[in-house]
């Protein structure tokens, strides 16, 4: 490429406004990893949260116990030249006129990128009932920290992730928790039960009761009624059922979306429109590596595929999404991760005492690791994260074996 072809491919980025609609982890990150590879025109990201752009793993610890007053990201967005647009709801799009309609009129792009994440599920017949929170957002955390500074009595909904870390936050508060779960045992929506299991009793070590078969039949003020007649008493109600991606306001556009309503992306994370990509929970991928789509609700998602959307958009390197899926989760004082993803059929291997302080699981597929959950050996974890985007295909006994490293049991 000679001198002129690259000033006037510049000039023409130059031009290009790229707007983008989200200001959290995914929304921000495209944002910085734009001007990281050089683009040199306008980016603009619009957020409907007043609050300068914030992490949202914080919010479940350290700023609901009162340890941080915020988590908003080290970035000098000024000195990037990267326009806030905060406080302001974007309530539809018009692809064919590259047009975002908003609380305060139309906003012109040459570039869309769509990053609204996702939106906790809320407990139906909750809406107005007084004590009811949610945690999802900076405004949730302030809501709930004067909850656990009283020390009150504590009813969480839904023994998933978020609903396991709220309770470890609020026991450590000196809470008196209780945990119902509509299902057999906690997370029975990510791992299989004899996985699940063990993690049990990690609410009863930590002194919170765990209630499982437990379906919520409504919420009253100071107290939740089970499906079986129990009354629970609540000071709070805290509601952790999941998250759906937050894509309604895109109703009518003609941006096409999936079966869980998250916007539908290639491998590029273009979506069915032209100059619009998605990135992060809103949106899914086609996975060459699993050999379907997926829809990844974890903060390295949000944190990897800005890259690939800021070199699509420049158009230099265009680069395919297909990253090994990780997420962790603190709770009940142990460090859980997970790397990769699995599926029913896939051939379980035990590393370690499902009862003790330290063990992991892999997962197999026709010999290939596809999927590793590590309790307490992050070694396990870096090296079977490693091992997978390989494609490497382990031995069984050894992988089996806890004091023989991952990267030793490759065949």
């Amino acid at each position: 490429m000679s001198e002129q072809q690259r000033q006037s491919g510049s000039q023409r980025q130059a031009a290009r406004r790229v707007v983008i609609v989200g200001a959290g982890m995914a929304g921000v990150q495209t944002a910085v990893a734009l001007r990281e590879q050089g683009f040199a025109g306008p980016v603009t990201v619009v957020g409907a949260e007043p609050h300068q752009p914030y992490d949202r793993p914080p919010l479940s610890k350290a700023v609901l116990l009162g340890k941080a007053e915020g988590s908003a990201f080290d970035i000098d967005f000024e000195a990037l030249g990267i326009e806030l647009v905060l406080g302001r709801e974007v309530t539809g799009v018009r692809p064919a006129d590259h047009e975002l309609d908003t609380a305060d009129g139309p906003l012109a792009y040459d570039v869309l990128v769509l990053a609204t994440g996702a939106e906790p599920i809320r407990l139906p017949g909750t809406e107005g009932v007084p004590g009811v929170h949610l945690l999802r957002t900076l405004d949730d955390a302030e809501r709930l920290r004067p909850v656990l500074a009283e020390q009150r009595e504590i009813v969480v909904v839904g023994a998933g992730w978020i609903g396991a870390e709220f309770a470890t936050a609020a026991r450590e508060a000196g809470c008196s928790v209780t945990v119902v779960e509509a299902a057999a045992r906690p997370l029975a929506g990510a791992l299989p039960e004899e996985v699940a299991a063990p993690m049990t009793g990690w609410y009863a070590d930590s002194g919170a009761v765990l209630r499982t078969h437990a379906r919520v039949e409504r919420v009253e003020p100071g107290t939740v009624v089970l499906s079986d007649g129990t009354r629970l008493p609540a000071g709070a109600v805290v509601v952790g059922i999941g998250a759906r991606p937050a894509t309604a306001w895109l109703t009518g556009s003609g941006i096409e979306l999936g079966s869980h309503r998250e916007v539908v992306a290639d491998d590029g994370l273009r979506t069915s429109a032209p100059d619009v990509y998605a990135v992060g929970d809103c949106s899914s991928f086609p996975s060459g590596r699993y050999g379907e789509r997926l829809l990844v609700h974890h903060w390295d998602n949000a944190l990897q595929g800005p890259r690939t959307v800021a070199a699509n958009i420049i158009g230099e390197t265009p680069a395919a999404y297909d990253p090994v899926p990780y997420f962790w989760s603190e709770q009940f004082g142990r460090f859980v991760q997970y790397a990769g993803h699995h599926a029913s059929a896939d051939e379980l291997v035990w590393r370690g005492d499902p009862s003790g302080v330290a063990w992991s699981v892999c997962w197999l597929r026709e010999g290939a690791l596809v999927a590793v959950l590590a309790v307490g050996r992050p070694r396990d974890l870096a090296q079977g994260r490693r091992l997978i985007e390989s494609g490497a295909r382990l031995d069984p006994a050894l992988t089996a074996d806890p004091a023989v490293p991952l990267k030793k049991a490759v065949r």
